[in-house]
C-alpha cells in the first residue's frame, strides 16, 4: 500500500508517517516510480505507535518497544524495559503537569490581586 493509503488507513497523516520511517519504527520499499509502498502489517505497527505516544510516550521511547510493534500492545504484558521507560515518562509528566498548575496558581493570584475579586479559570 502507497503512503496516502497507509495514512488513510491509521488515521494518521503522510508527514507523521515519514517521520515514524526516519525514526526506524516502519520501513517501507521503494517502487519503480519512488514511492513507498507499505506491507499490510504496517497497519497494525502504526496503530500501536499512535497508541503509545496517545499514552504520553516519545518516538525514542517507542524504539524500547519495535520488538513487540507487530502485535497487540496494549494486551502484551510489560516488559522491564517497557516499564522503565513508561515510569520514566511518567515522572517527566508528572513534573510538567506541576510546573504548569504552579504557573496557572501565580497567574490565577496576580489576575485575583489586579481585578481585586474572584477570578474563576476558564473565564
Amino acid at each position: 500500500m502507497r503512503i496516502g493509503e497507509l495514512a488513510r488507513a491509521t488515521g494518521t497523516t503522510a508527514r507523521a508517517l515519514r517521520h515514524y520511517e526516519q525514526a526506524g519504527l516502519i520501513s517501507s520499499e521503494r517502487a519503480s516510480n519512488g514511492y513507498r509502498v507499505y506491507d499490510e502489517r504496517a497497519v497494525v505497527r502504526v496503530g500501536n505507535i499512535r497508541y503509545l505516544l496517545a499514552a504520553g510516550l516519545t518516538l525514542d521511547d517507542v524504539r524500547v518497544f519495535l520488538p513487540c510493534l507487530d502485535g497487540d500492545v496494549a494486551a502484551a504484558p510489560p516488559s522491564d524495559g517497557g516499564l522503565q521507560v513508561a515510569l520514566q515518562r511518567l515522572a517527566v509528566l508528572n513534573q510538567r503537569i506541576a510546573a504548569q498548575t504552579e504557573a496557572r496558581d501565580r497567574l490565577q493570584t496576580a489576575l485575583q490581586q489586579a481585578v481585586g475579586g474572584q477570578v474563576r479559570p476558564g473565564a
